[in-house]
């Protein structure tokens, strides 16, 4: 794991639970985004995505699972930026029910230009904010 890490906490209450008992699959990738979501407003990336007339598009997601959740656990995501480069960035999620890692994941995130919808340069001060965040 980076040493950076955002940690981000929710309960799996009863609107996530599926028929088998546990937490449904794909809660995780919610789970994941809000995690992000909440990483990013620590380092202003609205601000910079705004000025840059751009956004994240996520391009791919994967997820291990490696024990069920159930309701009223809470879960800890710890999320962090393992690389940027050009148009893409990779951040990756481990999951925890106290001590025990129920899962990890990882998105691979795209920089878009809003107005064209095509893949951008990820600006050199957003790469330096990452750098930051991920040291």
């Amino acid at each position: 794991m980076a040493e950076n890490i955002h940690e981000y906490r929710i309960m799996a209450d009863a609107k996530v639970i599926d028929g088998n008992g546990h937490v449904n699959n794909v809660v995780y990738v919610d789970w994941m985004q809000r995690a992000a979501l909440s990483h990013a407003v620590t380092w202003r990336v609205e601000e910079l995505m705004a000025r840059d007339e751009a956004t994240w598009f996520a391009r791919r997601h994967g997820i291990e699972y490696l024990r069920p959740v159930f309701k009223d656990e809470e879960i800890k995501v710890c999320t962090w930026i393992e690389s940027a480069e050009r148009v893409k960035s990779l951040r990756r999620y481990e999951f925890f029910r106290g001590k025990e890692m129920v899962a990890r994941g990882e998105t691979e995130w795209v920089y878009v230009n809003t107005t064209t919808g095509r893949p951008k340069r990820i600006p050199l001060e957003m790469r330096e904010f990452i750098r930051q965040v991920d040291q």
